[in-house]
């Protein structure tokens, strides 16, 4: 298994790398914890030394025959550092190496990632924002904090994402091997997940079977190779990915709208939701009652085509992947796709053969892939999160140099 180093630095969530640390062990990895002298202040060492099964030092003048500001860095599959305060980020950044942390973070060569957490203020000061997009550029992932409870009363933009959040973080670099970790750095990319709901009166709705876990592995998936990630989620009951900002929505016009603005400056746009085609031509405005008439008649009007409208107005340079979700497995649904893809104008279509027990739900997935191009890839079944990785594997070639 890939040999980890988890770095803490000394903040409140200090305490958080404690569960970090275990969903790392306890998935074979392992870890050898490297904390800051101020890390030391909120959990001891024993702590981290009981649960990581190592020896833990914050300095470099400990079993110094071992080289250890060196050799720890050096035997690394992977550095997470969480939590990263400001301070941290400024002396990564700027390569200074004061303490064994730091000077781990000099010699490593393998993917870093950072999950920040500090008071809103200090993450939104020029110099951390400075000290972050030196690190990205350089390729290292620095996830984007959670918005929340803060240390006090505070609340706000700073809070370290849910432990398990960046452990899948890390797996999804991990599970990259020695594919670039961070090839979409710089990039924005919008995804959309779930499924909208369709108000009838104001107790039902029309809605889908999409459970948006799909879509929240885009969201992981892409955050993991450097993005800044915007998920907008229509009634979706699922963890927060970390360093992904949330648009929470509803029905499919609330979906158009959010995506089509979230959309403007994005590099990518992947439309995995499941957007409702029909709604009510009207809603009642209280519960319809059971009648001597029998079940009413409801009149339908269809929805935009949220991915049609981003396929017409795409800028250049932008990629489009939309989604095609058939229950038959004939060439009827290769050829629907493909209509899709046309009409959508998008660069990649996703083609789910779904149905009841069938993808919805579940958490893996088959799919094929047909672009515009005219080049179609089958992706055999496999985890949610793998099929992101693969379909986003397929959008980078489409990327213009950023440079």
């Amino acid at each position: 298994m890939a040999a980890v180093v988890l770095g803490v630095g000394g903040g409140i969530a200090a305490y958080k790398a404690c569960e970090l640390l275990r969903l790392l062990s306890e998935s074979g990895h392992p870890v050898r914890v490297v904390p800051t002298a101020s890390a030391l202040r909120f959990v001891g060492a024993p702590t981290w030394a009981a649960l990581s099964g190592q020896p833990v030092a914050d300095e470099v003048w400990s079993q110094v025959h071992e080289v250890p500001h060196v050799r720890i860095g050096q035997g690394a599959d992977l550095v997470v550092v969480a939590p990263a305060t400001a301070d941290l980020l400024a002396k990564a950044a700027h390569g200074l190496a004061d303490d064994l942390l730091t000077n781990t973070l000099l010699t490593a060569r393998c993917p870093v990632v950072f999950a920040p957490a500090m008071h809103t203020e200090m993450w939104e000061h020029p110099a951390t924002r400075a000290n972050v997009a030196t690190l990205r550029a350089r390729g290292a992932i620095v996830i984007e904090p959670a918005v929340g409870r803060l240390t006090g009363a505070d609340s706000g933009k700073g809070r370290l994402p849910d432990p398990a959040e960046i452990f899948a973080v890390c797996r999804r670099v991990l599970a990259r091997g020695g594919l670039p970790a961070a090839d979409l750095a710089g990039r924005h990319v919008v995804v959309t997940a779930g499924g909208t709901r369709e108000p009838l009166d104001p107790v039902r709705f029309l809605g889908n079977r999409s459970s948006g876990k799909q879509g929240y592995a885009f969201a992981r998936a892409a955050a993991a190779r450097g993005a800044r990630v915007t998920l907008v989620s229509a009634n979706v009951a699922l963890p927060d990915p970390a360093g992904v900002d949330i648009v929470r929505v509803g029905s499919t016009e609330e979906l158009r709208k959010a995506t089509v603005e979230a959309a403007a400056g994005a590099d990518v746009v992947v439309m995995a939701a499941a957007p409702a085609d029909f709604r009510p031509a009207a809603v009642s405005p209280s519960k319809i009652k059971k009648s001597d008439g029998g079940a009413p008649v409801i009149e339908l009007v269809t929805n935009p085509d949220i991915a049609a409208e981003l396929g017409e107005g795409k800028r250049p340079g932008q990629v489009l992947v939309a989604f095609a979700a058939e229950t038959g497995d004939g060439d009827d649904a290769v050829e629907s796709a493909r209509g899709k893809l046309a009409r959508k104008r998008a660069d990649l279509i996703v083609l789910n053969r779904v149905g009841v027990d069938r993808v919805f739900g579940a958490d893996a997935n088959t799919a094929v892939v047909f672009g515009a191009d005219g080049s179609a890839t089958e992706l055999s079944e496999q985890p949610k999160e793998d099929l992101a990785d693969a379909v986003l594997d397929l959008v980078v070639p489409h990327l213009t140099d950023l440079s």
